[in-house]
């Protein structure tokens, strides 16, 4: 499970291990990206920058296991995680997961920045994208050497929406049919054109106090 996810372990202990093996399904889909990393790497020891790496994944990473998300799959030093869609009334819940792990990242990334000023250090800093979408969640590679991963327009989608937090100068950005789904007073940037995508895509970004009121109390303590 360590080296695998959860559910993918599991999958493989069932005996589902054939090359295309797996299933379509809806999700939330997470994707974070640091930012400098090739300077970073280029100015530190490569085991300073090792340990620095395994600490970013611990409050990225680590917040979307805590929030009941599956990590996917470290890129480099990107994280591509999903909060899986059960059925209807679960999709509210995945979105407000995912919002929840996005906001914890970026607490626990401001209270690493603040141990990292106290040493003289530069801040780091990082951008999140939110989506949600159909998935084809299963078995990829070649015979001699598979991986389970998610593969699908979504998933590009999510990637491309995070790369834009550079360009918009905004830590987290979640998709039209991601925020629509979340009760909060999200800030819209306008429609925004993503590479290989047709027509341009809505693109929301996160205020510090939006959360609307008359959600529920369980929704209002996901959301903080």
């Amino acid at each position: 499970a360590a080296y695998l996810g959860r559910e993918a372990s599991e999958s493989v202990l069932n005996g589902q291990i054939q090359r295309g093996d797996g299933r379509t399904m809806p999700a939330v889909l997470w994707y974070s990206d640091l930012r400098d990393s090739t300077r970073l790497s280029e100015a530190m020891p490569v085991d300073a920058f090792f340990a620095l790496l395994n600490r970013y994944f611990e409050f990225s990473a680590g917040a979307v296991l805590a929030e009941g998300g599956r990590v996917v799959q470290f890129i480099g030093d990107a994280v591509l995680g999903t909060f899986p869609i059960g059925h209807s009334a679960a999709e509210h819940d995945a979105c407000a997961a995912a919002l929840a792990a996005a906001r914890r990242t970026k607490h626990e990334l401001e209270r690493f920045n603040a141990e990292r000023a106290g040493e003289g250090l530069p801040p780091l800093s990082l951008g999140i994208g939110l989506h949600v979408g159909d998935v084809k969640y299963g078995n990829i590679g070649v015979p001699e050497r598979l991986q389970f991963d998610v593969i699908g327009p979504a998933v590009n989608e999510v990637v491309r929406l995070e790369g834009l937090t550079k360009t918009l100068g905004r830590q987290i950005l979640a998709s039209g049919a991601f925020a629509h789904r979340v009760p909060i007073a999200w800030e819209p940037l306008g429609r925004y054109e993503l590479r290989g995508f047709g027509e341009p895509r809505e693109v929301f970004a996160l205020r510090e106090h939006g959360l609307q009121e008359d959600h529920g109390p369980a929704l209002e303590a996901r959301l903080g």
